[in-house]
């Protein structure tokens, strides 16, 4: 399998067991998910349903199998901050290194600039010492994207018996106008998968 052969696509909530089998071994074997406990099938149905509302959420997908996935989602709930999200990616455990983060988050900048979306946020689980269950992966994967590290929280997570810190990282992904076009909403677009094959 190589990232050519990759699609890109919306999920469905028909995807929900296949993506929870992606997330199930975050939450148990790692501090990247700060979640306890893995979701029942229904409720991670109902993640899936509610976020796709309003933001994207997609898959990476090679012969009918789904290698990975990433969504956006509000960074915070009030008026003023609709023009900035919230991104989450979870990919397969033993397909990691294939690219098939890079092309998750290209596709949701592309889709995120169409909503007129400026700001990207990661919030990332952040290790002093690394460990068995927390490397500090994702904050270089999140700086080779081009995003920038703007904040910590110190010891505000706890699993596995251990403290772990949190930091947030940002990309923008437009300009900021004066007067910013209103958002538009993911089931609005007329993206499709054939624009990222």
């Amino acid at each position: 399998m190589t990232v050519k052969d990759m699609k890109i696509r919306a999920a469905n909530v028909s995807d929900a067991q296949a993506l929870l089998e992606i997330y199930a071994p975050y939450v148990k074997n790692t501090a990247i998910t700060f979640e306890y406990e893995v979701p029942k099938l229904a409720d991670f149905r109902k993640r899936i349903e509610n976020t796709l509302k309003k933001y994207p959420y997609i898959v990476a997908e090679a012969d009918r199998e789904i290698l990975g996935y990433a969504y956006t989602g509000a960074f915070k709930e009030r008026a003023a901050y609709d023009w900035a999200v919230e991104v989450s990616i979870y990919v397969k455990e033993d397909k990691r290194g294939l690219g098939i983060g890079r092309r998750l988050y290209e596709a949701l900048e592309e889709i995120s600039d169409a909503q007129h979306i400026r700001n990207l946020n990661a919030c990332i689980a952040y290790a002093d010492t690394e460990d068995a269950y927390l490397t500090n992966d994702n904050v270089t994967f999140h700086s080779h994207m081009g995003y920038a590290m703007v904040g910590k929280f110190h010891q505000c997570g706890y699993k596995f018996g251990k403290w772990y810190d949190m930091v947030w990282m940002e990309k923008m992904i437009d300009e900021h106008p004066a007067d910013p076009a209103p958002v538009i909403l993911f089931p609005d677009l007329s993206w499709t998968v054939n624009e990222m094959e």
